[in-house]
């Protein structure tokens, strides 16, 4: 019998012992630490730790012990305080009547509805949970009253849904809510999870503060040198009309991109002390007070009806009921961030959030701390960009003449493919055009990038190339020939008439010296070929300063895709299937996948961001110049290793198969086959695997999926029709709906 117990005692001391979930949480919160570094240190995903923390899954070895030590080690930092409460029970809280003095009455056993009594100045709204998306639910959900502060979402012990604030948590409400108002000028708020809040607020001012103080919205920062994210409060037309607001912007309003200084509204806001940005109050609004110590007091809004939401990114997204808005920008806010703007502007916005440019200092001599610059940040002051890297119209071009246009030789031109070529004879007999398409292209070309942080760019002549140095080179690489190099560091011969250049936008061969991104140059050394610089601007200071933002938008994504029935390591044939169809499974979530492509496309372009605006002209600053963030530079390295990338794929398929494309633009390539299918492209065998190096089927970044199919007569068509100065229509343009007049979405 002992043998037993000593087994039992064996089996109980190989398991070491956890804190309760939110004990978890509240351990790593208390020492500043995010999801995504104890994410990092254990080498699993954030959803993991987040699971871990909600209990929705157990931890389990090998994470398990160093995840023990770790909890047990921060538990000795910040010892959890007693609670001198008594414990509540898990039981409804009596229904209360609307009436001024409200009466409480008892509930029948297996209500569905939990209510409350009246709420006294301190307490939080009530929250009623529902379920978050409920297709064909016709009725308004039944009114919420209001409850005390320690309640939360009814329906315990139920696991709460992936990204749904843990109890007792600052932001127990999540990050944002959608405001709708009934034909009482009652005001509902739809949450995260399916919540529902009662507003009490009147006014937009008295909206403002209730939202920081009784609401508990926001979000915890996503790098412990960060902040938190300000609520969000997204308005549907009937809750602009209850708070003053107009549903629609007139014409003159549109085009000033917000409301009047005179609007009653903003007057409103003046008399209460609150504050707008310099946006004013538009379409995304910022309300604040200035900040006291290190509190902050903002809260954004969001209207959709005043075209907030951009159809290219967010769908119909604008045109959804509340609580299904609510759901879209919920999983959208807790797997990316909370929106602060466009999916552009968020992307942007994502990259500080991820990489803070300044973090505390250690204690002086008198134990005060300041604020200190982060290494591998961008910094807090902008950079001008090099010559040759700034946008027409620069202050550091304002030395030339008024109508000079630089050729290549004054300026880098990193940009996304567009080349087409015309149909070969043999390609003319085959019966398909297949398109095959990059997911999240720029997002895989960010990961590992090493770009130019805070430190100027110094100005080299006659340097020896070096392909860890981010910068921009003025090389003469006319001298590569593709129809002999290096794939795989062997020697072979290719068609380079059927190739794309991989030096320009446009494909074609580059003639004489041009400025070119690192990694553009690098790339002419992997085929085989020397390299000789005549002039370089280089960053004394780089660093990955885009890991954390790819790996944010990067789980997002397949978190996502995941939910629509998309899973990683899919066979190829299984991948397909999978695809097929895979928006209708769940049309909001399918609008988060939009929107975080859109992210990933949008903050990279935002790094360049260009004058706007009647007012500017060249030669003088525009806003964006004055942010670290305007980093053109950061901008051409992110698209030269997507077009690089690219290429790499193409040459090998080309190099192992004869397979050459016809078409290409940005991450979308088009092949000639005798099949409709990606796997009549590429060529899989039976143990799944494909050529090294080449495109591979799947729904992770930098891997491809189907773009769409049609017939090699249909392309003939499309040549002969768009075929004009010479030029070859680009198919790949057209590949996916067949439609010749289809919008180009950049996809």
């Amino acid at each position: 019998m002992s043998e037993l117990f000593d087994a039992v005692d064996a089996l109980v001391a190989s398991r070491s012992p956890l804190p309760p979930p939110a004990e978890r949480k509240r351990l790593r919160q208390a020492h500043a630490l995010t999801l995504d570094e104890v994410a990092a240190a254990l080498d699993v995903r954030r959803a993991t730790v987040s699971a871990w923390e909600s209990g929705k899954t157990e931890t389990r070895p090998p994470q398990r012990e160093p995840y023990a030590r770790l909890l047990k080690q921060l538990a000795q930092l910040y010892p959890a305080a007693e609670s001198t409460a008594a414990p509540q029970e898990d039981t409804p809280a009596p229904k209360t009547s609307s009436g001024p003095a409200p009466t409480a009455q008892t509930q029948p056993a297996g209500e569905a509805v939990e209510a409350a009594t009246a709420t006294t100045p301190g307490t939080a709204p009530s929250a009623v949970s529902v379920a978050a998306h409920a297709p064909g639910a016709a009725s308004r959900p039944a009114r919420a009253v209001r409850q005390p502060q320690t309640s939360r979402r009814p329906g315990a012990p139920k696991a709460a849904p992936a990204g749904t604030p843990a109890p007792g948590s600052p932001y127990a409400h999540g990050p944002l809510l959608v405001l709708d108002a009934d034909t009482e000028r009652n005001v509902t708020g739809y949450g995260i999870g399916g919540l529902i809040l009662d507003v009490p607020a009147k006014s937009l001012p008295a909206l403002v503060e209730w939202t920081l103080t009784e609401a508990q919205l926001g979000a915890e920062r996503l790098h412990g040198s960060g902040k938190d994210a300000d609520p969000l409060l997204v308005l549907t037309e009937a809750a602009c009309e209850r708070y003053g607001l107009p549903a629609e912007l007139s014409e003159s309003e549109r085009l000033a991109g917000r409301l009047p200084e005179g609007h009653k509204v903003i007057k409103q806001l003046k008399r209460a002390d609150w504050q707008l940005t310099k946006r004013g109050l538009g379409p995304w609004a910022r309300i604040y007070r200035p900040a006291q110590g290190s509190r902050r007091q903002c809260v954004q809004l969001c209207i959709p009806s005043w075209h907030a939401l951009d159809d290219r990114a967010w769908g119909h997204a604008a045109q959804l009921q509340p609580a299904e808005l609510a759901r879209v920008l919920g999983v959208y806010a807790t797997r990316v961030m909370t929106p602060v703007g466009s999916t552009a502007v968020t992307g942007l916005e994502l990259m500080t959030a991820l990489n803070p440019p300044t973090r505390a200092s250690e204690p002086d001599a008198d134990g005060h701390r300041h604020a200190e610059q982060r290494p591998g940040s961008l910094g807090t002051q902008p950079v001008d960009p090099a010559p040759c890297e700034a946008t027409d119209g620069h202050p550091v071009l304002a030395h030339l003449p008024r109508f000079h246009v630089r050729g290549p030789g004054e300026r880098l031109f990193e940009e996304a493919y567009d080349w087409a070529r015309d149909l070969t004879d043999a390609e003319c007999m085959q019966r398909y055009l297949v398109g095959i398409d990059v997911n999240l292209a720029f997002g895989a070309a960010a990961n590992g990038a090493v770009v130019g942080l805070a430190s100027p760019p110094v100005h080299v002549t006659n340097p020896v190339f070096d392909a860890s140095a981010p910068g921009s080179w003025l090389v003469d690489l006319s001298h590569v020939d593709l129809s002999r190099v290096k794939v795989g560091k062997q020697w072979r011969e290719l068609d380079a008439d059927l190739l794309p250049s991989p030096f320009t936008p446009t494909g074609e061969r580059p003639e004489g010296p041009a400025w070119y991104a690192t990694p553009t140059v690098a790339y002419a050394v992997e085929l085989g070929y020397d390299v000789a610089p005549l002039e370089a601007w280089v960053r004394p200071e780089g660093g990955r300063f885009l890991d954390g933002w790819y790996k944010r938008l990067r789980n997002a994504y397949v978190d996502t895709m995941a939910d629509l029935g998309v899973a990683e390591k899919l066979a190829p044939h299984q991948f397909l299937e999978a695809m097929d169809g895979y928006k209708q499974r769940d049309a909001e979530l399918a609008i988060v996948v939009d929107a975080v492509k859109m992210t990933v496309k949008g903050g990279i372009g935002k790094l360049q961001e260009k004058a706007r605006g009647g007012g500017w002209k060249p030669g003088q600053a525009w806003p964006a110049l004055a942010r670290p963030t305007w980093r053109p530079d950061i901008r051409a390295t992110v698209i030269s290793r997507a077009r690089i990338n690219m290429h790499r794929k193409m040459l090998h398929l080309a190099a192992a198969t004869g397979r050459y494309p016809v078409a290409v633009l940005s991450d979308c390539a088009v092949y000639a086959a005798d099949g409709p299918s990606p796997l009549d492209v590429l060529p899989y065998d039976a143990d799944g695997k494909t050529v090294p190096g080449s495109f591979r089927l799947g729904v992770s970044p930098g891997m491809v999926k189907h773009e769409g199919t049609q017939s090699v007569l249909w392309g003939a068509d499309v040549l002969e029709q768009l075929g004009a100065d010479g030029k070859t229509a680009n198919l790949a343009r057209y590949i996916k709906t067949g439609e010749v007049t289809a919008k180009d979405t950049g996809e």
